[in-house]
């Protein structure tokens, strides 16, 4: 049973949940967080992370209370990420956080940063202030998977979206697939591109749809890296998403001249040749990204790539939408080889379903990875 304080625990904790909700485009590759301050039921002042190099939502916090003419002093301190305890771009929010002198500080995860790592908690602990941790914990590792899957596993966060009929078909034989689902579908789709760090392609995609690999149809200030995995190096020069945004082209093939000329328009290219020829290192990529400081990958590929990535284990979670057609003999979404026992299909656990327009949004995950990053987070909350 749920006491009326554990109630007040996870209203608030919400509220500063909401809070890192709201800047989930603008922070990364730092965590998306967000702090509120309560007094007897009372808020007092409240932030969240703002874009690299700016306040952390802990100093948001105090400053909204210190604008409110609020005393911190005795109060509660919610917070959706264990404060921070080196110095990094800013400095180490648990010293405002101790100057402040809260009575009481809620954390809903621990952070695995190694630079903080039960170290925030730590000091809170030895100077007197009550701590309460695993609050809400569920809902604030989904807003910072990618984040945490970096820190503790030294891998980004990937999700591989796909739009396909009740049939599971992504595209007519032709190669024609615009459009399949309805434009909420299109623009939900568009959100998810938003919160990554990075949109991943393949080849197939680029020489069927030449697609921009932008963000559109909703409002964000800063848009998304986009990566090509080429293991020819074939990319067109002309291609579209040469539109002077910062492109990263993952090959097998080294080629200086074109190159060079790649990167008058911005284009970093990565020689990573996997085993097969012609093959990038699709494992070697991911961990790529995450020495980049990439949190969230976003998938929009061709049944070929998919299906190597998700053969490679690179896919963490499926973003999957469904529109209530019947295509019959046409593409599908994914290209596996053929399994002789079920027991070795690749299975997800669903997670989230939602009706997107006339279309259904489903989304799962690698329940095992996901289980690992909830043990990370929780062992810097421990005592």
């Amino acid at each position: 049973m749920t006491t009326s304080s554990e109630s007040d625990d996870i209203f608030w904790m919400r509220r500063a949940l909401a809070l890192a909700e709201s800047v989930l485009y603008t922070t990364a590759p730092n965590p998306r967080v967000g702090c509120v301050i309560v007094r007897d039921g009372r808020m007092l002042g409240e932030g969240a992370t703002q874009p690299p190099g700016g306040p952390h939502a802990e100093i948001r916090a105090l400053r909204d209370a210190e604008s409110r003419q609020e005393a911190v002093e005795g109060a509660t301190l919610y917070v959706t990420l264990e404060p921070c305890s080196h110095f990094g771009r800013t400095p180490p929010c648990v010293d405002a956080v101790l100057a402040a002198r809260p009575a009481r500080v809620v954390v809903a995860i621990g952070d695995p940063n190694p630079l903080v790592n039960g170290q925030g908690l730590a000091r809170l602990r030895a100077a007197g202030i009550q701590v309460t941790t695993g609050v809400c914990e569920q809902e604030a590792l989904a807003l910072n998977a990618g984040f945490i899957s970096r820190m503790s596993r030294g891998l980004p966060w990937v999700w591989m979206k796909m739009a396909a009929s009740l049939d599971g078909r992504s595209a007519l034989h032709n190669g024609m697939s615009q459009w399949i689902t309805g434009p909420e579908a299109r623009a939900d789709g568009h959100h998810w591109r938003a919160r990554s760090c990075v949109v991943l392609t393949g080849m197939g995609t680029i020489l069927k749809d030449d697609p921009l690999l932008n963000v559109r149809g909703v409002q964000t200030p800063r848009q998304p890296r986009k990566a090509v995995v080429d293991g020819l190096f074939a990319i067109p020069e002309d291609a579209r998403l040469f539109d002077g945004a910062q492109v990263i082209v993952f090959t097998a093939r080294e080629d200086a001249e074109k190159s060079a000329r790649l990167a008058e328009k911005n284009a970093r290219v990565v020689y990573m040749p996997g085993s097969a020829p012609g093959r990038v290192d699709l494992a070697a990529m991911m961990r790529w990204f995450a020495e980049a400081e990439f949190n969230e990958v976003h998938v929009e590929a061709g049944a070929g790539l998919s299906g190597a990535l998700v053969a490679a284990g690179c896919v963490d979670e499926l973003l999957l939408y469904l529109a209530p057609v019947l295509l019959g003999d046409a593409a599908g979404m994914v290209r596996l080889p053929m399994l002789e026992h079920l027991d070795a299909a690749r299975r997800y656990e669903f997670i989230d379903s939602t009706l997107v327009g006339a279309d259904v949004r489903l989304r799962a995950r690698v329940q095992g990875t996901w289980n690992e990053l909830l043990r990370r987070v929780a062992l810097p909350v421990l005592s």
